[in-house]
């Protein structure tokens, strides 16, 4: 009794300590101009929308949304295209140096998005995409590929050999073997990559603060970057927009988190 009182106590001290910044957020979001700068900070004494209209009157707000959804959509799609039929041929086909190839792939993950900027920048300039859907999209698609290629090579190794080798003696090509059975038997682990990499698309903010200039192609983490004025920040709208545009991804979360679990872990208990 004392263990599972005790597990429980822990389990929402952690929970408390998980959501209290997005808790506090949603409460700066709610209170009055001449409440959010109070020391030390309290619960509003009034609660006020006022900053969920202003985000929208004041900003380009709808905008800088429908380019993240763009950008996450498309990049998203793209990276499970190219990574399930890399991770594919790794797991199933007969490829030499798959170890070296999987190693090389995993280094690439591992440079920090600092080092690369300029040159990409350099690079996005050149083919004349700066401040375009198209720069960011190719961009995260390069940096989600490890990613996809990593967790889709792995559920792909999960489905017995027997499987494609009964498909290959019907006579169904690789890649129709690819497309018939493979990729809807790895439907947990297509979830759970597409749901990790419109995360970072959706998060990522070096590359889009240095490849887009204008509202026409800024995501949600510059625009929301840019409220602050001149002479003043304004908290309640940063927290409003802040809220805003967590409540997409929690949904998308809750909407799929079984199909998460299934993927996270898959294989974690095979023997």
């Amino acid at each position: 009794m004392i263990k599972r009182v005790g597990f429980y106590v822990l389990l929402i001290l952690v929970v408390i300590y998980c959501s209290g910044p997005l808790l506090w957020q949603f409460i700066t979001s709610l209170k009055p101009d001449s409440e959010l700068t109070r020391i030390p900070p309290v619960f509003p004494e009034s609660l006020t929308i006022r900053h969920y209209i202003s985000i929208f009157e004041g900003h380009p707000f709808l905008r800088i949304i429908l380019n993240s959804a763009i950008v996450a959509s498309f990049t998203t799609i793209s990276s499970l295209i190219i990574g399930s039929l890399c991770a594919f041929g790794l797991a199933k086909l007969k490829v030499r140096y798959k170890a070296l190839i999987l190693g090389f792939v995993l280094s690439v993950s591992m440079f920090p998005p600092i080092a690369t900027v300029s040159p990409l920048y350099i690079i996005i300039r050149a083919l004349g995409l700066r401040d375009t859907w198209w720069s960011l999209i190719i961009t995260y698609t390069t940096f989600s590929l490890p990613l996809s290629i990593w967790i889709l090579t792995n559920f792909f190794r999960e489905i017995p050999d027997e499987i494609y080798l009964a498909a290959r003696v019907d006579g169904c090509s690789p890649f129709q073997v690819f497309y018939r059975i493979m990729f809807p038997l790895s439907a947990p682990g297509i979830f759970t990559t597409a749901i990790l990499v419109f995360i970072f698309s959706w998060n990522e903010f070096l590359f889009a603060l240095t490849f887009t200039s204008t509202p026409a192609s800024r995501t949600i983490p510059v625009g929301i970057a840019l409220f602050p004025g001149l002479h003043e920040i304004p908290w309640g709208d940063i927290a409003a927009a802040s809220v805003v545009v967590t409540i997409p991804l929690i949904i998308l979360v809750f909407a799929f988190q079984r199909r998460i679990i299934e993927g996270l872990t898959a294989g974690a208990v095979k023997g």
